[in-house]
């Protein structure tokens, strides 16, 4: 199977013998056995240029990849418009190591070009907002801390749950991680809004779960490319001791969690389950 391609087009600290701002298009295969790169005036970055240069990249390539994934949120929507017409798939991923990197080397290269502008520069930083509030008419009853055995985690998958997301490769196998390692993660009793909890989870598409200590202390959901929510805040001592043996689980878990959405605790029924992984 032909591999995905993964996208960057953005503003680079870069400028035509005019002065006029160069955006670049960067394109690669996840091994780099393909790459394609090409720049344009800051006018003419738009996605019909973005289109165009892509259909060029599958010539050159001699296929078409099944998806293209893209990491900044500014190119998302391009990369979108671009390749409806190509019938490419858009996939927003937060983490692209071959092409951050290519990224990072192409930023300490820029320093030699007559076209470098001096301008400050970080290619992978992006604007996060602050944390949002989660909406009130979808909060449950209840939460808590709570940690499951690979085991456990491995019978979800045959648990008739109307969302369920375990990517393949974070399953603790595919991580190399022992059988009695116990995941972290969190519980939510959502009660009758358990389902539509679920559902708007899904939407956002949740990345990691973060503990942030302070007063008070907060559960902090990461999703999308840069969205994130406050899911609970809390200044309880042994809510906060909870929270550090999260926070310690995750590293032995190698940042392995999980996010479980239930309607209550009788352990009968699930609504909703995500295995996520946090950046350590």
């Amino acid at each position: 199977m032909n591999p995905a391609w993964q996208l960057d087009f953005y503003r680079r600290p870069l400028a035509d013998a005019a002065g006029t701002p160069l955006w670049e298009l960067l394109l690669c295969a996840p091994e780099m056995t393909f790459s394609y790169g090409e720049t344009c005036p800051q006018p003419a970055a738009r996605a019909d240029w973005l289109r165009q240069q892509l259909t060029l990249a599958i010539e050159r390539a001699g296929y078409t990849p099944p998806q293209i994934e893209v990491f900044r949120p500014q190119t998302l929507t391009l990369a979108e418009v671009a390749c409806r017409e190509l019938s490419i798939p858009v996939v927003a991923k937060r983490t692209l190591p071959t092409l951050q990197q290519w990224l990072q080397q192409r930023a300490a290269w820029y320093p030699t070009l007559n076209t470098y502008t001096h301008e400050p520069y970080d290619p992978l930083a992006l604007d996060r907002p602050p944390p949002l509030p989660l909406p009130e008419n979808l909060w449950g009853d209840r939460w808590q801390f709570a940690g499951i055995s690979n085991a456990d985690l491995l019978r979800f998958q045959f648990e008739p749950v109307p969302v369920l997301s375990i990517p393949p490769q974070l399953r603790p196998i595919e991580l190399g991680l022992p059988s009695t390692t116990l995941i972290p993660g969190v519980i939510i009793d959502g009660g009758r809004q358990s389902l539509a909890l679920a559902q708007w989870l899904q939407s956002v598409a949740p990345v990691s779960l973060n503990y942030v200590e302070g007063k008070p202390s907060g559960l902090i959901l990461e999703a999308g490319l840069i969205d994130r929510w406050v899911l609970a805040t809390f200044d309880d001592p042994e809510v906060q001791g909870a929270a550090h043996t999260f926070e310690q689980r995750q590293q032995t878990a190698q940042g392995l969690h999980f996010l479980l959405v239930r309607p209550d605790d009788s352990g009968m029924t699930y609504t909703g389950l995500w295995l996520l992984q946090a950046s350590l």
